[in-house]
């Protein structure tokens, strides 16, 4: 039987640290391989007098693994990360040096979060993928800006960033003096996502407790300031994000968004229900994709059926907040990082209209 990195994390998870965290959990262990039957890894310490007292866990890690079947030998050395200074000739105290590191476990919290200065945090949620839950969550953040309005966009979609994209971001942001990410502003709406951490083409290989802790991070860590809403673009389906959103965070609300074909209503009744469970009030559906208009002769086809969110959101009691036709312009905007409600035209007035509403309901 051969070891995998999954065993070896896994046995170190079980060693306990005097503050109740493990190995694991305070993400100590670096530069794990795996060779054949030897291991080898690194427990990294804060500082060199934390690491000469961690010297019983390091053994303890070695006999640990030592145990495990397929293993023929563990090599772990004990490093720390700057060497400690005496008290006498400690400098004046200065703010962390920068750290875009995004990722790793949540950290325990008391209460919900919502970041100061954020009066409202409303998520755009869909039951399935390729609905457009993205281009409504960026137009729409653009059309509330154009309104007046203080706006956030948070790209939660780990696996699969497409804010930066369609807001025409690029670069990685930067950090205050206080260790916070400054997020970069396009079309009056200030942006985050994971997207601008990571080279284009690279993908995210997180379980979920790493996407929690991201998640949290996005929230905690990154200078938002005074926003009136900050505009989450989930992930398709339910899974860990808008979980933890849900839990964690205080959401005021969720809009989801669907188009008109059975299949994806199937998968949206089943984001509903979550809400619904998680007690995260429904502020009303978006039926994307309702029709398509031929803009030669004018003709209208149904491509994806004709009334399903209508008669969906009529069904559960509902707003339907807008229909919003396929548009050629507005994918076009999307992948060339202009969104449509930024100019002119019926897709922008479609999108002013759908800001208006929301603000006229008090839900903005």
């Amino acid at each position: 039987m051969s070891v995998t990195r999954e065993n070896i994390l896994a046995e170190l998870d079980r060693i306990q640290l005097p503050d109740g965290g493990s190995l694991v959990s305070h993400e100590m262990v670096r530069a794990l391989s795996v060779e054949g039957g030897q291991v080898r890894f690194v427990i990294e310490a804060a500082n060199p007098e934390d690491a000469r007292k961690m010297e019983p866990i390091r053994a303890a890690a070695v006999k640990l693994i030592e145990e495990l079947p397929g293993v023929d030998g563990v090599s772990a050395v004990l490093t720390a990360h700057a060497p400690a200074q005496s008290a006498q000739k400690a400098p004046p105290q200065k703010a962390p040096a920068p750290d875009l590191k995004i990722g790793g476990h949540p950290k325990p919290q008391a209460a919900k979060i919502k970041p100061a200065g954020v009066k409202r945090i409303i998520s755009v949620g869909s039951g399935k993928g390729g609905v457009g839950k993205s281009t409504v969550s960026a137009n729409l953040a653009v059309a509330l800006a154009r309104a007046g309005k203080r706006v956030g966009l948070l790209d939660a979609d780990i696996y699969g960033p497409s804010q930066p994209r369609m807001m025409g971001i690029s670069g990685k942001p930067q950090a205050s003096a206080d260790n916070q990410l400054l997020p970069p502003e396009a079309y009056g709406v200030k942006v985050m996502s994971i997207g601008l951490m990571l080279e284009e083409g690279q993908a995210v290989v997180w379980r979920g407790p790493m996407l929690m802790g991201a998640l949290q991070q996005f929230l905690t860590e990154v200078a938002w300031g005074d926003l009136d809403v900050l505009i989450v673009d989930l992930p398709p389906g339910t899974g860990d994000v808008l979980l933890t959103l849900a839990q964690k965070s205080e959401l005021a609300g969720a809009i989801m968004v669907s188009t008109p074909q059975d299949v994806a209503l199937l998968d949206a009744r089943k984001g509903i229900d979550m809400l619904n469970r998680l007690e995260v009030p429904l502020i009303g559906l978006i039926e994307n994709m309702s029709v398509y208009v031929c803009p030669k002769c004018g003709h209208e086809e149904h491509v994806f059926g004709q009334g399903g969110v209508e008669a969906e959101a009529k069904k559960i009691g509902a707003p339907l907040l807008a229909q919003l036709p396929i548009d050629l312009e507005t994918r076009l905007g999307g992948d060339e990082g202009r969104p449509i409600a930024a100019g002119p035209g019926v897709m922008s007035e479609a999108y002013q209209r759908l800001a208006g509403r929301l603000i006229e309901a008090g839900v903005i």
